[in-house]
Order: structure tokens, then sequence, then C-alpha cells
């Protein structure tokens, strides 16, 4: 089986040669995201490997099925950039990586919260330059303060404990709550009550059409002034602008960000010798209580080779499904 990976860095291509190692799969590496413009490439493949920013759209997936390919296999756990109908119809298989290191993401999300808070990243700098004046890094306790995880699936609900190790009241929303969370102490609550109760909100649910620009400037309204949003699920879970205007009145009062609506045009990439074109990216920058950090949640040793595993486990086992069993649906 001949897979063509594509955006692929040093460190993905280092991982999956070692699991491929002792199989018969062959695995060729692009840098470049598969999209329309990078189509061509997949001829002579039977199978695609993908990541979060490559666009898997209808006529992408219309071209694959052209070129002989029946597998598409996500190396992350989202797919909201995979039509799936079009690839049910057109007969191919899809899968993902469901769960690569729920505790990566969510503790990315605690030292996003931390650093927010503590002023770490402007007191390493002052530090550097001989500054040791505190005046300008004043934080917060996080013990007893109400913190609101929407979306409770393996990421959110490491979490939520996490959280609740600070000793912090934990408040939840989810289609299906966890019993496990209650036992734990965690409170269920409607998306209006977490918004107005709590002072810090974690984004952990999919980007649906449901969820999209979920934080807006009606929903921003309705939360405390001050308010901490930390987001490292899916970039258009919030919409920039609206958080840029609720920045400068002062309703958001911390922003945490791994993930961004146009990232793929940016992250991954070197970009310190380019100008970014996203003028709205780059104001987002200049404020002093904003943390953005390039989709790195789920970087760690652990989610690495177990994205790589699953990957290649996937790859195998569509060698034995018909296209009717698939993994996603």
């Amino acid at each position: 089986m001949k897979i063509a990976v594509f955006s692929c860095k040093p460190y993905d291509k280092r991982t999956l040669s070692h699991y491929i190692s002792k199989t018969d799969l062959e695995m060729t590496f692009f840098e470049s995201r598969l999209s329309q413009e990078t189509i061509s490439l997949v001829q002579g493949f039977d199978a695609v490997s993908c990541f979060v920013n490559d666009d898997v759209n209808a006529e992408v997936i219309s071209q694959l099925k052209q070129q002989g390919v029946n597998t598409i296999a996500l190396r992350c756990a989202g797919f909201n950039n995979v039509d799936l109908n079009a690839a049910i119809q057109q007969n191919i298989k899809v899968f993902h990586v469901p769960d690569y290191s729920p505790t990566s993401v969510a503790e990315h999300a605690v030292a996003l919260i931390m650093t927010l808070n503590r002023k770490t990243h402007r007191a390493y700098h002052r530090v550097k330059e001989g500054n040791f004046a505190l005046e300008g890094l004043l934080g917060f306790n996080l013990q007893g303060k109400t913190v609101g995880c929407i979306g409770t699936g393996r990421i959110g609900a490491a979490f939520c404990r996490i959280m609740k190790g600070f000793g912090c009241e934990v408040l939840c929303y989810d289609l299906s709550p966890s019993q496990e969370l209650i036992d734990q102490g965690c409170q269920y609550l409607s998306l209006d009550e977490i918004y107005q109760k709590s002072d810090i909100i974690s984004l952990h649910c999919p980007l649906t059409t449901a969820t999209h620009h979920l934080i807006n400037q009606q929903s921003l309204q309705k939360m405390k002034d001050g308010v901490m949003i930390i987001n490292t699920s899916r970039g258009a879970l919030v919409h920039a602008q609206e958080a840029i205007d609720a920045l400068y009145s002062g309703k958001i009062g911390y922003l945490g960000l791994d993930v961004y609506e146009q990232e793929n045009k940016i992250f991954f990439e070197d970009m310190s010798s380019h100008i970014i074109q996203d003028s709205v990216f780059q104001l987002m920058l200049t404020f002093p209580n904003v943390v953005v950090t390039g989709h790195q949640g789920y970087f760690t040793d652990e989610a690495l080779n177990h994205i790589a595993q699953t990957t290649v486990a996937n790859l195998q086992l569509s060698q034995t499904l018909n296209p009717q069993q698939r993994r996603l649906a």
C-alpha cells in the first residue's frame, strides 16, 4: 500500500518511519498541504494521510477518487476539514486518531491560563533585561475561581480534572454529560449559565455548524467583565474580530489561543522573515493580555508516537475493510 503523507514535518517523518518499518506500507512524505493546488501529487498512491489544515473538500475528494485513492488517514482527532458526505459518496474510507493524548492538550490549556494569569511571558523578558520590578505582573489565585469547560470529551475531561486539582469550581457543558465528572464534583449547566458564572472559560468542543463562532459578540455580552477565554480546540470557535472588540472594551481580560481561524496560512511554518498578511491576527498579537501559540497543544513525545502508531494501524486496517466499513460516519 502506497501512502502520500501531506503536511509532514521532520518529527512526523521520524515517528511514522519508525512504525512502518515492520509493515508492508510504503510512505512518501510531502511538506505541502493537501489541497486542490497539490492534488496532482497523489498520482500513483492508494491512500493519503492528512493533518488539521489540509483542505479535503468535495472537489479534492472527487479528484482523489479519480486518482485511485481509497483511504484518507487523518493524523488528528478533528475531521471538520474533510467533507465526509463526499467521501461516503465516493466510497473512500476515512480514519482519524480519536485519542492521541488528551492530557497533552489539556495541560497546554492550563499552561495558557497560568501564563496569562501570572504573566510569566512578560516576567521572562523583564528579567532577561535586568528588570526585576513586579508592577504590572499581578495575578490571582486559581483556587476558588469558577472555570467553565465547554466540551467534556477526553480532552475536556482531562482539563476538568486538572482544574479541580487547583481547587476550582468546575462548570461543564456537553450534549452528553459525563457521570464520572459529576462524581468528581463537576456541575453541568446550560451555556448561558456557564457564560454568566465563569471567571475562566476553556473550549474543548469540536467545530460544527452549531459551534462555529461560539465565542461572539452575543455570547461575550453574557460573560463577566474581564473573563479569561482559552481555546485549544479549533480556531473558528472564536470570532477573532469580535474577540478583539471585547479586548478593547475590557469584557475579555485575558485571551489564550493555540488555534486561529485562518491558521492554515501561517501555522506550522517559520514566518519570522515574512510579513504576515493578516491584519486581524497581527492586531491580536499587540495586546499584552493575549498569548498565542502555534497549535502546539498536542505536541508532546507521547502524542506524536500515539498519532503515528494509530495512523499506521488505521492504514493497515483499511486494507481489510470494504468501503462501507468506515471509522467515521
